[in-house]
């Protein structure tokens, strides 16, 4: 289940990259590279900090065969996912759900706090989009007001107390995930957002 989320999160984000990419014109190569470093972005810094190399995605072939697969995709069925009129919202939205709950199980593999876990998991979601944007010469989402981290963080929170009750851990991933999903998809429905220190 652990690492069918996290190809499920692989592909996700792979597609949000794309479409960044595609909306900034950019060539075949850049539209790769800028699909990699989205999926694997936070995964790798996450891996990084905790030691735990090589990195996941230098290990096994099957996540650059994933991420090769899914932009390719992404490319030949654009118009099709653009009828999706929040197509890069849906997916980036997917990506980090699956990523925080990737993360912090992998704190807690690494046997560290819940409060690293669930930074670990925080930075696993939302690092390979800060990368993606800072390449696309966009302002990142973190950095925004938007409603992004701080969902990871209900998401990692929603995980240990769920993780106390009797139920199978593939039900407190799964439900998890969705707590995050489900609280990015409110705030921007509801245009919910982090209240700013400066004054218009």
């Amino acid at each position: 289940m652990f690492y069918f989320i996290d190809i499920l999160g692989t592909i996700a984000f792979a597609i949000s990259g794309v479409l960044v990419a595609l909306s900034k014109k950019m060539d075949p190569f850049g539209i790769l590279i800028i699909a990699f470093v989205t999926a694997v972005g936070g995964g790798t810094l996450r891996d990084i900090l905790i030691g735990d190399t090589p990195v996941s995605w230098m290990e096994n072939l099957t996540y650059t065969y994933v991420i090769i697969g899914a932009a390719f995709f992404a490319v030949i069925f654009k118009n099709k996912i653009d009828y999706l009129r929040k197509s890069l919202f849906l997916f980036d939205t997917i990506g980090i759900g699956l990523y925080t709950v990737v993360g912090v199980e992998k704190g807690i593999s690494a046997e560290l706090h819940p409060i690293i876990c669930i930074a670990l998991g925080t930075m696993s979601a939302c690092f390979g989009g800060v990368i993606r944007d800072i390449l696309c010469n966009e302002i990142p989402v973190i950095f925004r007001k938007e409603v992004y981290a701080t969902a990871c963080i209900l998401g990692g929170l929603s995980y240990f107390l769920i993780k106390k009750l009797p139920i199978d851990n593939n039900v407190v991933f799964i439900i998890s995930g969705m707590v995050v999903i489900v609280t990015r998809l409110l705030a921007v429905r509801f245009k919910i957002s982090l209240p700013s220190i400066y004054k218009e």
